[in-house]
């Protein structure tokens, strides 16, 4: 072997633990400004004088911001290419997330829209970067990033709230923490486009003789991205107060178990691409996420004692995490090329978070309808019944 050869492999290998690093930075925001706001609503209130209805459009305006851009998203990368998207991708996200800090509603409203324009891109392009550059350890690499998610996920809305009341840089300083990692992420990809060995999946690559979004199998996948997504934001939206006032938890009590949850969805996540990956078809990994969801929301539905809450819970924890992770690694999984995943991922995301954006309304309609969380409970188990059927036609060994 040549002096030569052996740089360049030497030089390969650099780069592609800057890739891995790289891509978990970019796993790391990709929920925490999402789930650092939550916590700090009381306090943007107060600040703003405003009231519950003026600042709880703001899950939802971030998830339609989700289904827009993502469903240009892959075009974009195509356009300037998908490593260079990831990067300014999350440009936009630090720019999102300096704006929502200004005292002001509007601000606010314009910073949410770039922080969710700016993880949507990266929502969508990572898949199909993990696939063109890690095709033999997506399901490795897919596990990883699911899990970094889930992580950055339950530090930040664990830590948003004790930040604005202890730290004296209020609510702003709560938010503006997570620009951190995004920054960090920035001056990583610059050095990632710099050393760039492939580039990512052209154009060209994209075959267009099937259109995607006529593709029954697509539809499956992107459904059961939809169904999945909607039980997350439901229980992430409304699982504290189910608990008060249907299990009669403190609401301290409460806040524990929703980070219980996140917890138990922390093993699922990293589990569940690498056994994906190692089956020709993952209608059984499907099948088991849909018994276990039914059985959760039973449990929550029923329960009499605060062990079958615990248990709930835990089983809802699990399902988020392996739901999640199933649905990205099925972007590569049912994808011949990274282009193609891509694709997917955009029709995938732009649809599925277009659900999202709703289902949290629709539970908390049926609350005011009916004055109890049994309609709102029982809605859930369908959308599990509907997510299994949809992951079944999904989960099967074929490429859209």
């Amino acid at each position: 072997m040549s002096l030569e050869t052996m740089q360049e492999k030497e030089q390969n290998k650099k780069y592609r633990i800057l890739l891995v690093i790289g891509i978990v930075l970019i796993a790391f925001n990709l929920r925490a400004a999402i789930t650092s706001v939550g916590p700090v609503l009381g306090f943007i209130r107060e600040d703003l004088g405003v009231d519950h209805s003026s600042v709880g459009v703001l899950t939802t305006m971030v998830l339609l911001t989700f289904a827009g851009v993502s469903a240009i998203a892959y075009r974009f990368g195509n356009r300037v290419g998908h490593q260079r998207a990831l990067f300014l991708g999350l440009i936009v996200l630090v720019a999102g997330i300096l704006i929502r800090t200004v005292p002001n509603l509007w601000f606010l409203y314009a910073g949410s829209i770039a922080v969710g324009a700016g993880i949507a891109v990266c929502n969508v392009l990572l898949p199909g970067v993990i696939k063109w550059s890690f095709p033999a350890k997506m399901g490795l690499m897919t596990s990883i990033y699911t899990t970094c998610m889930a992580i950055s996920a339950a530090f930040a809305s664990g830590l948003s709230a004790p930040i604005a009341e202890q730290s004296g840089t209020g609510w702003q300083g709560a938010l503006l923490l997570w620009t951190l990692p995004a920054l960090a992420g920035i001056i990583l990809w610059a050095f990632i486009l710099h050393g760039e060995k492939k580039k990512a999946p052209p154009v060209k690559e994209i075959d267009r003789t099937t259109l995607i979004w006529k593709s029954p199998l697509a539809w499956q996948v992107t459904l059961f991205m939809g169904f999945q997504s909607i039980g997350f934001y439901v229980m992430i939206t409304w699982l504290p107060d189910i608990l008060v006032e249907t299990g009669g938890v403190a609401l301290t009590s409460a806040g524990w178990m929703v980070a219980m949850m996140q917890a138990a969805s922390l093993p699922a996540s990293f589990i569940t691409p690498i056994l994906a990956e190692r089956f020709r078809h993952q209608v059984g990994i499907i099948i088991t996420i849909g018994i276990t969801a039914l059985t959760g929301l039973s449990l929550l539905l029923t329960a009499s004692s605060f062990s079958m809450l615990i248990a709930a819970v835990l089983c809802i924890g699990l399902v988020q995490g392996a739901s999640i992770s199933l649905a990205l690694a099925l972007f590569g999984l049912r994808a011949e090329t990274a282009g193609k995943a891509a694709e997917l991922s955009g029709m995938g995301q732009s649809v599925g978070y277009l659900l999202a954006a709703f289902g949290p309304l629709v539970v908390g309609v049926f609350y005011d309808w009916t004055g109890a969380w049994s309609a709102g409970l029982i809605f859930l188990m369908v959308i599990a019944v509907c997510q299994m059927t949809a992951g079944i036609g999904a989960g099967r060994n074929k490429y859209v």
